[in-house]
């Protein structure tokens, strides 16, 4: 039957041979078989900017996607918060689609609503203050244009400061907030809604004004190792 597949917080690196050699199969074995693959956000740990594509490690994970054009399987990039400096020379290379976050698509007759989901933890409003400013279009312009050594070093900085910030924080706050995910549902129309980022995965229902909504939230590859496959007859989570 045809069906589209769903994975996002993959976060590979070369220092995670693990998860690299996992992400090799799927596409070798699993994602073939779809008529589109969609990563909603955190392909790798972190992307400093496109002038990286030559990188050895980046060069492998760009041929493994490519390598889907002659299975006639689409690719489908959104931008997560270690990633969002994807742009669309690293898109070309993959032969893949960059998306906008939130991006509204018709998945088998079922309006679907795709998202990161980093956008819904409105509790931790320290990230959001965070989030507001590595989305600025002149702070972007003005960090691409340092060199990118120097960015790579200023993101594990931020990665090593983030990680003792998690652990003080109340893992409530790190959660999505439902008002502001019956917002946004609200604000498209009632869809299906599949997102990541919390790394909790799980089929949550939600009632919008009446309007009883699904939202899939995808799991972290490292830790649990799943996608979503949707058909016209729904979505089901598998193991990868």
């Amino acid at each position: 039957m045809p069906h589209s597949l769903f994975i996002s917080d993959l976060h590979l690196s070369a220092d995670h041979s693990g998860s690299m050699a996992a992400f090799q199969r799927f596409i070798a074995e699993v994602a073939p078989q779809a008529e589109a693959l969609y990563i909603l956000g955190d392909l790798f740990e972190y992307w400093a900017g496109d002038d990286d594509l030559n990188d050895e490690f980046h060069a492998r994970v760009i041929t493994a996607l490519r390598s889907l054009l002659r299975h006639g399987t689409r690719v489908c990039l959104l931008h997560g918060n270690r990633d969002l400096l994807m742009g669309q020379a690293l898109a070309e290379a993959c032969h893949a689609t960059l998306l906008h976050d939130p991006t509204l698509i018709d998945l088998y007759g079922m309006p679907t609503l795709l998202s990161h989901g980093d956008i819904l933890c409105t509790g931790d409003t320290e990230y959001q203050r965070y989030r507001a400013q590595v989305h600025d279009a002149a702070f972007q312009q003005q960090f691409l244009a340092r060199p990118l050594a120097e960015r790579k070093a200023y993101i594990e900085q931020l990665r090593s400061r983030s990680t003792t910030e998690k652990q003080g924080k109340d893992s409530v706050i790190m959660d999505v907030s439902d008002a502001a995910v019956a917002a946004l549902l609200r604000e498209y129309r009632y869809p299906r809604l599949i997102h990541g980022h919390t790394h909790l995965p799980d089929c949550h229902e939600h009632v919008v004004d009446g309007h009883r909504c699904e939202r899939w939230v995808l799991g972290d590859w490292h830790q649990q190792g799943s996608a979503l496959r949707c058909d016209k007859q729904g979505c089901v989570a598998i193991l990868v």
